[in-house]
């Protein structure tokens, strides 16, 4: 595979793992119906979540095939996402500037479009990426 179809890394995957439970692994592998259900279930009870401890090779390989590369990182997104997402960064990064300054002053927009970011981000930076 090439670094062009490298679109999610494997080092993320593992470090958004260790806080698996809430589904934030799942999330940033494009699985946003798993990632939900981890969130509200504990990462099923934590089984699930030792479960993608070997899974998340496979979820790599995956999100490599699905998403598409280009000048937006997917990995820069989502760290951005899971640690300033309420302040709308991620979309300053993806030359959102309204949507940007919209989540800077109302938190997310009240903590939904961070959510919705959260189920969307991968298909957004990807339809970004088609059209560069």
């Amino acid at each position: 595979m090439n670094a062009q179809n490298d679109t999610h890394r494997k080092t993320i995957g593992y470090i958004l793992w260790i806080f698996g439970f809430t589904g934030s692994h799942r999330f940033y592998y494009g699985r946003p119906v798993t990632g939900t259900i981890w969130f509200f279930t504990l990462g099923l009870l934590f089984i699930g979540w030792i479960v993608d401890l070997f899974l998340i090779p496979s979820m790599d390989r995956k999100a490599d095939l699905r998403f598409r590369g280009g000048p937006i990182d997917y990995n820069v997104a989502w760290i951005l996402l899971t640690f300033l997402g309420l302040f709308g960064v991620h979309r300053f990064y993806m030359g959102k500037w309204v949507t940007g300054i919209l989540y800077l002053v109302s938190g997310g927009i009240f903590g939904i479009g961070y959510l919705y970011d959260l189920w969307t981000l991968n298909d957004q930076i990807s339809i970004i990426n088609g059209s560069a």
